[in-house]
């Protein structure tokens, strides 16, 4: 199977999961992606990687282990981006 590009890897993720914010990097080999989603809300770190595992489905099966993610929700992004444009 081909290494999925960020961009492949981006659409899965917004394939099962309603994001306000999604942004994803990477080699073919290892990505990062940033993502935003109110679905979010409530659910612990954990669950909320578990989530995104699920909306990836058997995709990326092989290559999950490849993803570090971080997962806000809106109001916590807000905060976030909110907080970087203070010098």
């Amino acid at each position: 199977m081909a290494d999925p590009t960020p961009q492949e890897v981006r659409t899965y993720i917004a394939q099962g999961l309603a994001c306000e914010h999604l942004d994803v990097e990477g080699d073919g080999r290892h990505f990062f992606a940033t993502i935003v989603s109110a679905e979010f809300e409530g659910l612990s770190r954990v669950a909320r990687h578990q989530r995104v595992y699920r909306a990836l489905g058997d995709r990326m099966r092989e290559q999950i282990h490849a993803l570090s993610m971080k997962t806000f929700t809106p109001a916590e992004w807000s905060a976030t981006s909110a907080s970087t444009h203070h010098h």
